[in-house]
């Protein structure tokens, strides 16, 4: 069945119930009439179709559709669901009630009991958490259902869902958001002012750090909370940050590779609770970890963006040690409430996740923040350190596959990640000297170790993360803890 047909039933499907959003930052469509006419002429002569509907009349894809109708119309569908029902039909059934229905139909509910043999509830999360942990087994039109499915809340989202590009990941694993694309809007070359002039921080507040090329700049988690990334050029490289709020993690990469510059949105989808952002040639989708394509036409093509070095400090402390940073102005060109925690506020006051995630390990809470690091050389290999162990342990040596490393967590509880080139050290103020098992005295800055004899030991790329959605996206990591 072609991607058009694909949309008429699935605006037959979703005539009469609103589309809501789960996140706060959603945005409403373009145009108030949210179907094209096409589309609502169609729906509203299948709307007319005599019921119940006669078993095996419509194709099985056609049938899925056609739950968004009445009562008998509902139930002839389901019964020819559940007639030729194949193991892919299950997540299909809780996307339609996930988006239709805002949760799980006892009627849906039924079938997929029925069908799996498992008697999981009305709780559409753990529904997920089962299937995800099977093996996967897409229906072979997942891609177009999906495609169809989503295009209806933004037009757009089916650019992201092609069957004739591969994937990396599984399609069942991502989920809508709960915002259009770029509804969380990013921060383009955005306005920054002197330490001096920023009288809305307070000493207290986060502020995600990086100095590139002399170049040394401060944003704000306040403000990013609300934007989620900013695009912007430092010590003349052009730049992509990302903040994953739902995670914890904030990413910083190149957006140029061999003569090609990558312009990346939110694409308004999650995989494992982590935000994957698109780029706007060709909207293939791409994981903020990695800084890979991951579903669409780039995917396959050995194009990895390269990582930053980011560290997440307070800003009574960045601007101390760099008193001549710039940091974001309130000024974004966006009315938001910029106020210290407004911006996901009840959920960062619990260990509730919004999105749920194929794997939970209790060593530590989910919101716990670790450092996390994954090297190229050794991309097979993660490493999760928790971040109250570094603050008791302010020097810390590791390895990673061939990378060793050295872990220095000053008073603020920043960490900053050295490579050591096989060079212990024993000592260090906290601050901007560190000395070595030979008595060597080093100096700290945000590039790497330099000593008087100018050896550089080059700074690393490491960045914090809240544990579960690290470990959900690295069920193997290492974990180092007390």
């Amino acid at each position: 069945m072609g991607r058009r047909v694909f949309g008429y039933f699935i605006c037959a499907a979703l005539l009469g119930g609103a589309i809501v959003g789960w996140a706060r930052f959603s945005t409403p469509p373009a145009h108030p009439d949210f179907f094209d006419a096409a589309s609502l002429q169609l729906a509203q002569q299948l709307v007319k179709l005599p019921e119940p509907i006669a078993d095996g009349k419509y194709p099985a894809m056609e049938t899925f559709f056609l739950l968004g109708q009445g009562r008998a119309a509902q139930a002839a569908a389901l019964k020819g669901i559940a007639k030729r029902w194949q193991p892919g039909n299950a997540v299909m059934l809780l996307e339609i009630g996930r988006v239709r229905f805002q949760g799980l139909p006892d009627n849906f509910m039924e079938v997929l009991e029925q069908q799996t043999e498992k008697s999981l509830g009305e709780d559409s999360q753990r529904w997920y958490q089962y299937l995800w942990k099977q093996d996967d087994q897409p229906h072979p039109q997942y891609a177009a259902f999906k495609a169809a499915l989503y295009s209806k809340i933004d037009p757009r989202f089916e650019e992201y869902f092609d069957d004739t590009y591969p994937v990396t990941i599984r399609l069942d694993e991502i989920l809508w958001g709960g915002v259009l694309r770029d509804g969380i809007p990013p921060l383009k070359n955005p306005r920054m002012i002197t330490a001096k002039q920023a009288h809305y921080l307070a000493d207290s507040d986060i502020v995600f750090g990086l100095e590139i090329n002399g170049d040394v700049r401060a944003y704000p988690k306040r403000v990013l909370a609300w934007h989620e990334m900013f695009k912007d050029t430092v010590g003349q490289i052009s730049i992509n940050g990302v903040y994953c709020t739902l995670c914890g993690s904030m990413i910083v990469y190149k957006t140029e590779l061999e003569g090609v510059h990558y312009e990346l949105g939110t694409s308004g989808f999650l995989y494992r609770s982590n935000k994957l952002m698109y780029d706007h040639a060709t909207k293939s989708m791409w994981s903020t970890l990695t800084g890979e394509p991951v579903v669409g036409k780039l995917v396959g093509k050995g194009i990895q963006l390269q990582q930053l070095q980011v560290v997440t400090t307070t800003w009574g402390e960045w601007k101390r040690r760099h008193p001549t940073t710039t940091v974001l102005s309130l000024d974004t060109g966006h009315r938001r409430d910029y106020g210290a925690g407004v911006a996901y506020r009840d959920y960062f006051a619990t260990d509730q996740l919004m999105f749920g995630v194929p794997f939970a390990d209790k060593r530590l809470k989910n919101k716990q923040e670790v450092l996390a690091l994954r090297f190229d050389d050794a991309a097979e290999k993660q490493l999760a350190i928790d971040a109250s162990y570094l603050r008791k342990h302010p020097i810390y040596h590791d390895r990673l596959g061939e990378q060793e490393f050295v872990v220095l967590t000053d008073r603020s509880g920043a960490n900053r990640v050295y490579d050591t080139q096989g060079i212990r050290f024993e000592k260090w103020d906290g601050d901007r000297q560190a000395i070595d098992q030979q008595g060597g005295t080093w100096t700290v800055d945000e590039a790497g170790l330099t000593n008087a004899q100018g050896k550089v030991l080059s700074r690393l790329p490491a960045h914090r993360a809240f544990w579960f959605g690290w470990h959900a996206a690295y069920p193997e990591t290492r974990l180092v803890k007390e």
